[in-house]
């Protein structure tokens, strides 16, 4: 039998054919998480967040998250100290929504909350920082790898 043009063409197809099926099978399998599965609804809200982040930006210091050892320290700027705090620090992981994790905040006097580095899965995390304090609003990020 000899190897011709026909069967170099056909034999392309075979490939070209396989080689689609592998990709369609292969995105089937991807996993796709997105941001939140209500955006719309987040998006229309996306005006407290703006005005968060004007209000943290006119404090005098910023939000700081440290990693100490097996210690993640989240400290609030220094008018936070001996007020009243409520809120939540949400570690937000772009590529795994399993690794999120939504922590209330409860800060002792020092405006610092610590908090244990295992209940984490390393990883690039940025940490979404939203508190009420005498009735306003502040909202902060910052970008955490943790190892």
């Amino acid at each position: 039998m000899t190897f011709n043009w026909g069967h170099k063409l056909i034999l392309v197809f075979l490939v070209f054919g396989g080689l689609m099926s592998f990709m369609v099978y292969r995105s089937f399998k991807t996993n796709i998480d997105l941001v939140s599965n209500e955006y719309y609804k987040d998006e229309l809200s996306y005006q407290k967040i703006i005005d968060g982040s004007k209000e943290a930006n006119q404090l005098k210091n910023t939000v700081s998250i440290v990693q100490k050892g097996e210690i993640i320290a989240i400290r609030l700027p220094d008018e936070m100290k001996n007020e009243i705090v409520k809120g939540e620090a949400w570690f937000y992981c772009a590529t795994d929504a399993k690794k999120d994790r939504k922590i209330e905040l409860q800060l002792n006097k020092e405006a610092e909350q610590l908090i244990n580095k295992n209940l984490f899965t390393p990883g690039n995390y940025i940490v979404k920082l939203n508190w009420t304090s005498a009735g306003r609003q502040y909202y902060a990020e910052q970008n955490l790898v943790i190892q």
